[in-house]
């Protein structure tokens, strides 16, 4: 059924940034808003859903991420690391509590968040994936699903 699984982390995503950041989100058009990847958080998935869910974004968002949720007083890279994190737990935590049969039978790693430009993401998780762009404070956040079929 991952045909219809990007309308649910869609959901997710909305959700998360609505209750963790106190936004409203929702997704934007990929071929006019192109994520940087500066800081990614990922977040791996493990038993009924095999795969790893990623959020990528720019600097300047992952730290006004981390302020949303912290306050003013979040300025140091570890504590944007750990708020971008728990951004992308969320996310992959809610997703998958959606997905009928899947919650109690898939879990998740303890995220990982990778900072700099320089970098080539590959992930062993061959298969599907989806990904849905969305803005926050005008920036855009890439959210991508990679998984085994």
């Amino acid at each position: 059924h991952e045909e219809n699984w990007l309308p649910i982390l869609e959901l997710s995503v909305e959700e998360v940034f609505g209750i963790m950041l106190n936004c409203k989100v929702r997704p934007v058009a990929k071929s006019e808003h192109e994520a940087n990847t500066e800081f990614t958080a990922m977040v791996g998935l493990a038993g009924s859903l095999s795969g790893i869910l990623t959020v990528c974004c720019d600097t300047k968002t992952a730290y006004q991420t981390a302020k949303s949720m912290l306050g003013d007083t979040a300025t140091s890279e570890e504590e944007v690391a750990d708020a971008l994190g728990e951004i992308c737990n969320m996310i992959a935590g809610n997703f998958k509590n959606k997905l009928a049969g899947t919650d109690e039978m898939c879990m998740l790693s303890v995220p990982t968040v990778i900072s700099g430009g320089q970098y080539t993401f590959r992930s062993m998780a061959e298969g599907n994936s989806m990904e849905t762009i969305i803005l926050f404070e005008d920036a855009p956040v890439a959210i991508r699903l990679q998984f085994e079929s």
